[in-house]
């Protein structure tokens, strides 16, 4: 057993109880995810006194079930302050005892029709789409929406949907959305709807139906830091400290190479090619891609990994400072630490996520005279046109176009 309880009495009233067997396995698998000896022993602790409560109902460790531990967690709570962690503990354990075999697997929930089609059209976006996670929580709950308008909790007459019903779900609801977002809610209703026709479900083409939203393409300039902004962020990072080591590292790869936050998020030991000086990512569409690693990125990865990285058996890259230690669960964890390091710096910026990044580096790749080609070759746009809104940056190149203003002069 792991020394989270190094006093022998202690130890002899963990064992105590059917779940008293199982407990060493729990203190190791804590240890192997990286929790503290403080966090393992309250959880340990936990894990006995529901042991000793199965023991007075005359249960066994094949017993336990979620019914079984609500009872307990409210006979707890009599005698007890409630702790916002003694669900996810006592569910840890649960999962340990199924993988040992100690207990079964829980019966399945009964799936309704509703929860069946979207496990079935999350698969078609990953699988036959190949589309990411961050796609899929964007698409579902526009398809959940207008599933539970049209057909509530009963049965889903796809058959029984019409042009009217999916014009009308737009105009409700696109009114009270950014036109981002509108647009956004179409492409996951034609997406949806596509895939009806294909299942069979629908006989017409109903997301031709789908209205469009108008966002006007290029009608905004893309955001974007001076690179002296760029370097005061670097320079505020510690790196005397693992977390200051790590930030360093993915503020690097986000301002060098200009990578999304979900490549770095999957980002794995087996992408950095030492030897070669590369990187692969894995970007949109689960597309792979080869790119150069800078020198000054290499060694603040190098950094991070001998000295910041903890000891974990997850191969990502980056990873949670507190347990369990695994990766970076979206992509919302590289925005919130690039947030957290502008508002650190103290640089002010209208938007503060990790693409702020992204678009700075293609407006100083055009300031130092590269083409938009060589842009969307190092930022791997699918379409030449999703380049086309840095030349809206380039004033230089843009002067010459400006017509003289009436009574005025330039």
């Amino acid at each position: 057993m792991n020394p989270v309880y190094p006093y022998t009495q202690i130890k002899q009233q963990i064992y105590y109880g059917p779940l008293g067997p199982i407990i060493d396995d729990y203190a190791s698998l804590l240890h192997q995810r990286g929790y503290k000896q403080k966090s393992a022993r309250i959880q340990i602790r936990l894990i006995a006194d529901f042991s000793h409560w199965i023991e007075r109902q005359g249960l066994r460790a094949c017993h336990v079930s979620q019914a079984i531990i609500d009872r307990y967690l409210c006979s707890r709570y009599r005698q007890y302050r409630r702790r916002r962690d003694d669900h996810s503990t006592l569910n840890r354990f649960v999962a340990l005892l199924r993988e040992k075999g100690i207990i079964a697997d829980l019966i399945p929930p009964i799936h309704t029709p509703l929860k069946q089609i979207e496990d079935d059209f999350k698969r078609y976006l990953a699988q036959e789409r190949g589309l990411s996670l961050a796609t899929q929580v964007n698409y579902l709950p526009c398809i959940l929406k207008f599933l539970h308008e049209h057909f509530g909790g009963g049965h889903l007459r796809f058959t029984h949907l019409c042009a009217k019903d999916v014009i009308g779900f737009v105009q409700r609801h696109a009114p009270n959305l950014s036109p981002k977002r509108a647009g956004l809610m179409g492409t996951a209703l034609r997406s949806f709807l596509r895939y009806l026709q294909l299942r069979g479900d629908i006989a017409i083409d109903l997301a031709a139906c789908v209205p469009s939203v108008a966002n006007w393409q290029l009608s905004t300039l893309p955001k974007f830091l001076q690179p002296h902004q760029v370097q005061c962020v670097l320079d505020h990072c510690d790196r005397q400290t693992p977390q200051g080591q790590r930030n360093y590292a993915i503020l690097l790869l986000l301002a060098r190479l200009g990578v999304r936050a979900c490549e770095v998020v999957a980002l794995t030991l087996d992408d950095i090619n030492w030897d070669a000086a590369e990187l692969t990512v894995q970007g949109k569409g689960a597309r792979r891609a080869k790119l150069p690693l800078p020198h000054d990125v290499g060694e603040a990865l190098a950094l991070y990994l001998k000295q910041g990285r903890p000891s974990c058996s997850s191969r990502r890259v980056f990873i949670r400072l507190k347990a369990p230690l695994q990766g970076f669960a979206n992509s919302i964890a590289i925005s919130t630490i690039v947030a957290r390091a502008l508002k650190k710096a103290g640089v002010q910026s209208p938007c503060m996520g990790a693409h702020l990044f992204r678009h700075t580096l293609a407006t100083q790749m055009l300031h130092q005279g590269a083409s938009l080609e060589e842009i969307s070759q190092l930022l791997r746009h699918q379409s030449f046109n999703t380049t086309t809104i840095y030349a809206k940056v380039d004033l230089t190149a843009l002067r010459p176009l400006a017509q003289p203003w009436p009574g005025g002069d330039l």
